[in-house]
């Protein structure tokens, strides 16, 4: 098969082998990337998480579980205009969200809203992963942003969380602002970088 090297063919590669694992097999994994996950959570952390899109890996019991032990979750707010994310803490019901953020109704909720800096933890959603650390997003720059106003703070521990079809062997393409991952959590288990 060839592997193509541009990051609008990669994201369609990777996505549609994401989007063939079947139900029994997703489901599986999710509960084994969530075990895998339960080490990070620590009473009074700040851990940001994501609302899933599609075929991206659901981190409910991780989510639950976190709270249950003390954790505050977060997750991310998208500032009209503007590409850097705030994070709010989290709220189990999406009918109370602030507003529902773009085609994808992504909701968006009220609260204080704090930097990533400010995280202890943060789960970063992905297309795929090289084996550098690097992440190939959805492609809107929004967590590079993010992340690339931390560069002189202290930073979270950015873990990048997916299905295992989601590596990819080669080099994924990257550019100056891109910003190596702490970590990669799949149902084969945890790879640090």
């Amino acid at each position: 098969m060839d592997i193509p090297t541009d990051k609008s063919a990669l994201r369609r590669t990777l996505r549609r082998a994401r989007q063939q694992l079947g139900r029994d097999e997703r489901r599986r994994a999710t509960r084994r990337i969530q075990r895998h996950l339960f080490r990070h959570i620590k009473r009074g952390a700040r851990i940001g998480v994501y609302w899933p899109i599609g075929s991206e890996l659901r981190l409910d019991d991780f989510i639950q579980t976190a709270l249950q032990r003390g954790a505050r979750v977060y997750l991310p707010y998208i500032e009209p205009g503007r590409l850097r994310l705030w994070f709010t803490p989290y709220c189990a019901d999406a009918a109370q969200a602030e507003r529902a953020r773009g085609r994808l109704k992504i909701p968006q909720f009220h609260g204080e809203k704090i930097r990533a800096h400010r995280l202890n933890t943060l789960l970063l959603p992905l297309v795929g992963i090289d084996n550098e650390g690097y992440r190939l997003g959805q492609g809107g720059g929004y967590y590079d942003a993010s992340l690339a106003a931390t560069r002189h703070r202290l930073q979270p521990h950015k873990i990048g969380v997916g299905f295992a079809c989601q590596r990819h062997n080669g080099r994924l393409p990257r550019e100056a602002h891109d910003m190596r991952l702490d970590g990669f959590v799949c149902e084969h288990g945890w790879r640090r970088f």
